[in-house]
């Protein structure tokens, strides 16, 4: 994984870098012994609660280490925060994100190569962009730190495909050592990120998971109860920050107008929001000892507010994972905090209908076969061409490309933007002058294979390594340097993914067939974690020990402040009714079957399509705004599909 393990070039006593540079008088628990580890030159696992101090833990080596600490993080609002907290601090720290503009994103990889620098933030998405991998292979890499480390296995609570090829990364980075953060992982979560990382199990450190501070609750609802019982919890207890978390962006808007309605002033927040409105919410609750955020779990992903006293579940979480992360953001600065899930029953229709609506019909899984087993070798694609081609939703898609990979059937190689553009800042002599001999030949023939539009060049990639009989790597190291140097802004789009055949796929059928079985049996995963929450609400047991338990860990006695243990709990939640769907539903999903012939080959179409859940294809049509859509979204999808089916 990493180069030969080294002490050389580490610079100060971790405990003085610790006073000097960040005013912290001591380790919390569980970073000094990650620190040591690092500085050793091992790979380490940190499972830390969340607020429990991950980010000291690459943030302090950062500063001892002789090279770059890229850190990888799918939180774009951890990512500027914490630049903006270290900024204050005096310590140089830069992010690479989608929000960045193309100048934006030279001036930062200009101030990591000079060692003004030395600590990176990055999203994933970043390393499909060849551009930015052409750079980064340059740098020498001292520390490569994965957040939300989880997501690399594939029977976490949010894998991510792309998770699984940081692995490949770092060896192809020759990264010096890593680390892996999460504050949700549980024995077998673990053992997938040791085993991807190459950590030995010593180097895993995991600290008390249990916050006696928290205060778990639950309350079983009736369904016309929600919204008075969170309106009286926010009217009796005293006034703090609360975050209310809810499953859809409507009813975080309702909630919140309902609660200003009613003198409570309260703000939602969710993802399709403009960033500007978002970013705003924040700063405002992090400033504010009693607002009320009304939010999608899109809320508070890298937010650090010490002072959080409520956090209430107005819907229920689809994990335990999710419910430890949300209410992990309450009390982190040790004083009592309540964390309260407000449980209406038929509310896990609406989070198993999310699951179902993931899963496309074996028919697609079929088709998604066909089209990649055509491929030449090698191959590039284009993931969103494909989802649409096949009708089977990006992420899930890039989950069965992996399951490819990991099968032994693909191994990934880079991917590639398909479509340059170029804008000059200078003339094509300024650029040359700076060139003599065989470079400035290249330079020459490489501008000449730019074409003129109003303002943008374009370059066509394939056709310029072609004429200039180079790789097209050495053209991307070209056009990046060009554009480090100011003298051109640069434009990429149409990103495919690259591929080359380990072994042919000999039987497609068979391997449909396995495929669609694996994803059903995920779905079935994801269906049990609803259920694992639904339990834990029911408090049938101490509540703090079951959610603790999850994670590897044992209380020596029951905490004696959950719903069980104050003698709240221990409710019975009724099996749903099975509620039939309808000769009118039915007969509307007949005539909408006849106009599209195409896209309801299968119940399961037919099903997604009655419980609102939407496909590539049925976007692409226009199916979502039909006034049908949707018309079951109140019934388990399992009972739509068995109907459909019967």
């Amino acid at each position: 994984m990493a180069k030969s393990p080294t002490m050389e070039g580490v610079l100060g006593d971790p405990k003085e870098v610790l006073k000097n540079q960040f005013g912290l008088d001591h380790f919390l628990d569980g970073q000094h012994a990650v620190v040591e580890r690092l500085l050793s030159g091992k790979n380490v696992a940190a499972v830390f609660p969340t607020g429990g101090g991950k980010s000291l833990c690459y943030q302090l080596p950062s500063q001892m280490l002789p090279g770059t600490t890229v850190v990888v993080s799918p939180l774009i609002a951890l990512m500027k925060d914490q630049c903006d907290s270290l900024k204050h601090r005096g310590i140089a720290a830069a992010r690479l994100d989608s929000t960045l503009t193309g100048q934006a994103f030279s001036e930062t990889m200009a101030g990591i190569r000079n060692g003004e620098t030395k600590l990176l933030y990055v999203a994933p998405e970043r390393f499909f962009n060849e551009r930015f991998l052409a750079s980064l292979g340059k740098l020498r890499i001292s520390l490569f730190a994965i957040d939300e480390a989880h997501c690399i296995s594939q029977w976490g609570h949010n894998f991510r495909p792309d998770y699984l090829k940081l692995a490949e990364l770092c060896k192809r980075l020759e990264v010096e050592r890593v680390l892996a953060l999460t504050a949700t992982a549980t024995p077998q979560v673990l053992s997938d990120i040791r085993d991807a990382f190459q950590i030995a199990p010593e180097d895993a450190i995991r600290t008390r998971f249990h916050r006696p501070n928290l205060r778990i609750r639950s309350t079983l609802i009736t369904d016309d109860a929600p919204y008075p019982t969170l309106l009286q919890r926010l009217r009796d207890r005293p006034a703090g920050s609360t975050l209310v978390y809810v499953t859809l962006q409507r009813t975080a808007e309702e909630i919140a107008e309902q609660l200003s309605a009613d003198g409570i002033d309260a703000t939602a927040y969710h993802a399709g929001m403009k960033p500007e409105d978002r970013e705003q919410i924040q700063q405002d609750f992090l400033s504010s000892d009693s607002s009320v955020v009304v939010a999608t779990i899109a809320f508070g992903m890298g937010i650090d507010k010490p002072n959080i006293r409520y956090v209430y579940h107005f819907n229920p979480p689809k994990s335990l994972e999710s419910y430890a992360q949300e209410i992990g953001r309450a009390g982190r600065d040790g004083q009592e905090s309540t964390c309260e899930m407000l449980l209406v029953p038929n509310d896990r229709i609406v989070l198993e209908n999310f699951v179902y609506g993931d899963t496309p019909s074996r028919h697609a899984v079929a088709r998604m076969i066909e089209v990649v087993a055509g491929q030449s070798d090698p191959f590039h694609i284009s993931h969103y061409r494909l989802s649409n081609e096949t009708d089977i939703r990006v992420l899930v898609l890039r989950t069965l490309l992996t399951y490819l990979e990991l099968d032994g059937y693909l191994k990934a190689t880079s991917p590639r933007y398909d479509t340059y553009r170029v804008k000059p800042f200078v003339t094509s002599e300024h650029i040359l002058n700076h060139f003599d001999g065989e470079r400035r030949e290249f330079i020459a023939g490489l501008l000449a294979t730019l074409t003129k539009s109003r303002t943008w060049f374009h370059l066509n990639m394939v056709l310029a390594a072609q004429k200039l009989g180079v790789e097209r790597e050495r053209i991307v190291r070209a056009i990046e340097y060009m554009s480090e140097q100011n003298w051109i802004e640069v434009q990429v789009s149409d990103l495919v993914h690259g591929y080359r055949w380990q072994r042919r796929i000999e039987d497609s059928k068979i391997l449909a067939d396995e495929l669609y079985d694996r994803l059903t049996k995920r779905e079935q995963s994801e269906v049990h974690r609803i259920d694992e929450v639904l339990d834990l609400a029911t408090g049938q047991h101490c509540q703090s020990a079951t959610l603790a338990q999850h994670f590897g860990e044992s209380l020596d006695a029951d905490c004696g402040h959950c719903s069980y243990c104050v003698g709240e709990g221990r409710w019975e939640i009724e099996e749903l009714a099975n509620r039939p769907i309808g000769s009118s539903a039915r007969k509307m999903m007949d005539e909408v079957a006849r106009e599209y012939p195409d896209r309801f080959t299968t119940a399961r179409d037919k099903a997604r399509f009655l419980c609102g859940l939407s496909s590539p294809g049925m976007v692409r049509a226009r199916l979502t705004r039909h006034a049908s859509f949707g018309v079951c979204e109140r019934v388990p999808f399992a009972s739509v599909l068995e109907q459909l089916q019967a």
